[in-house]
């Protein structure tokens, strides 16, 4: 050896970082840090001026950084001292995030005991050298001590995006406002996915909302709920979720195999992109969801056959060389020794990946059977409980062409004061006697109330609403209802 040289980075590297980020995964990598810092409210501002979007805002109140702390954060990769709970990993994420969104990063803070500190960087590909600006400490403390709508006890952090690429260059409301609505259902929807664990272990509280700085008003919030992929009500199958267990070296692996009920439509199931292609493994770090099914890794292959199938896999504490995941936390790459390691994997009863496999095939065809030879029902309508009605569709075969059938509470006259119902075949409405409306558990009575007995009605009298006219032994089925559901009624409120 003759010595040793600096090569330092090419400021032009920025320029590359974070390629693979899109808005919302962008966003995650921030909240990630948000998280770290032991945030328990984070806030996603868009900033509109002029008619145009302008700039973007992520506000914690967490622990803050000091000046040495925020110099770290700014550093290509830089990487503080990282816990075994940090969702933090490579050093890169604010910068990569950032800068694949954005032109222009600023990033203030502060502290226990520490004054508001500010540093802003540029992708500038003019600039040579990684010096980073240092933003006035009197600017730094305005924007800390703005009303941003989320506890504050003096610490936190905010990150300001300037110069957003992906913003619509317009000032057309319409398409500001289609942009928008489209970009916050897509973050919600991710940072729900993604963050799901956190988010119903109660750590984080995460909302969107937009500023209009001409008028110097801040729209309506948006919260973030958990979206949780195995979610499910009652399991598909019984017997599952099944672990299957594997080992590797010293270490356990463990595969935790769920199959869904089929048909279900709510969001948890059918995800960003739908069921089938859902399916698969799902990766987990430290709580984070890194990859949301979508591929076998090799286990097996994609197939209609197996949308039900998901299997949870924690990696915390597995070798980089079976399991390590990608710098924008939205993907894990394999190693050559991790299909032959599932493959292995072996639950208590001695059932095996294979036989999960079957298992998730069968009972999807069986449901395909089952569904075909339901008969065909009109589908509900107002009255009902958006989850009543999605239960139901997921269930039963629907006369979409038909108009749905409505149930409404009303008050019935004196001469048919003692009457549960009343069919309006012309309308299509089940009219409900008011007097026998069960009390609300919250207090407050919505349309949408009394889920079990709509239901029940709904299977039962569903039947008086199909065909040109009632024929005897409907009419007299709706009598005996009548008779035996009004005396029912009449001993619940004590006649």
């Amino acid at each position: 050896m003759d010595g040793s040289v600096e090569l330092p980075p090419d400021r032009r590297a920025l320029d590359g970082l974070g390629r693979n980020h899109s808005l919302h995964t962008a966003l995650a990598d921030l909240v990630d840090n948000s998280i770290d810092a032991e945030a328990s409210h984070v806030l996603i501002r868009f900033v509109r001026k002029d008619g145009r979007l302008r700039g973007l805002y992520v506000v914690d109140n967490g622990k803050g950084m000091s000046a040495a702390r925020i110099n770290v954060a700014m550093t290509l990769g830089g990487r503080r001292e990282y816990s075994e709970k940090d969702l933090g990993s490579f050093g890169i994420g604010l910068k990569a995030a950032s800068f694949s969104n954005a032109k222009l990063v600023t990033v203030l803070s502060c502290a226990a005991g520490h004054a508001p500190v500010g540093r802003r960087l540029e992708a500038d590909p003019n600039k040579r050298g990684f010096h980073c600006d240092v933003v006035a400490e009197a600017f730094a403390k305005s924007e800390l001590s703005r009303r941003w709508g989320i506890p504050w006890s003096g610490t936190g952090t905010i990150v300001r995006w300037d110069e957003v690429f992906g913003f619509p260059v317009t000032d057309d409301p319409t398409r500001v406002e289609e942009f928008i609505t489209r970009s916050m259902t897509e973050i919600i929807n991710h940072l729900g996915l993604t963050l799901h664990r956190v988010i119903e272990e109660g750590r984080i509280e995460i909302f969107l909302d937009v500023e209009d700085v001409d008028h110097e008003l801040v729209g309506p919030r948006s919260r973030v709920d958990a979206i949780n992929p195995f979610g499910y009500a009652r399991t598909g199958k019984a017997g599952y979720p099944k672990n299957l267990v594997a080992r590797h070296g010293d270490l356990q692996v463990v595969f935790k195999c769920h199959i869904w009920p089929p048909r279900s439509r709510i969001l948890e199931f059918n995800l960003a992109k739908g069921a089938e292609k859902h399916q698969g493994l799902f990766f987990y770090r430290r709580g984070r969801l890194l990859q949301a099914g979508g591929s076998w890794d090799g286990v097996s292959v994609a197939v209609r056959e197996r949308q039900l199938a998901r299997v949870e896999v924690d990696i915390d504490g597995l070798p980089p060389g079976l399991l390590a995941m990608n710098p924008e936390k939205s993907r894990v790459q394999v190693g050559p020794d991790f299909a032959p390691l599932a493959a292995s994997a072996v639950a208590d009863d001695g059932a095996t990946f294979a036989d999960y496999l079957t298992d998730a095939e069968e009972r999807f065809r069986e449901s395909r059977k089952r569904r075909r030879a339901r008969k065909s029902m009109i589908p509900p309508g107002k009255g009902f409980a958006p989850q009543l009605k999605r239960a139901i569709r997921d269930e039963i075969p629907m006369q979409d062409h038909q108009a749905p059938i409505t149930m409404r509470w009303t008050r019935f006259d004196r001469a048919h004061r003692d009457d549960f119902f009343r069919v309006d075949r012309a309308d299509r409405v089940l009219w409900l006697n008011e007097r026998f409306r069960p009390p609300a558990k919250s207090g407050r009575r919505g349309s949408n109330d009394a889920s079990l007995l709509k239901s029940l009605l709904y299977l039962l009298m569903e039947q008086a609403f199909t065909g040109e006219y009632l024929g005897v032994r409907d009419r007299d089925n709706i009598e005996l209802w009548q008779e035996i559901l009004s005396m029912a009624a009449k001993v619940d409120v004590g006649e």
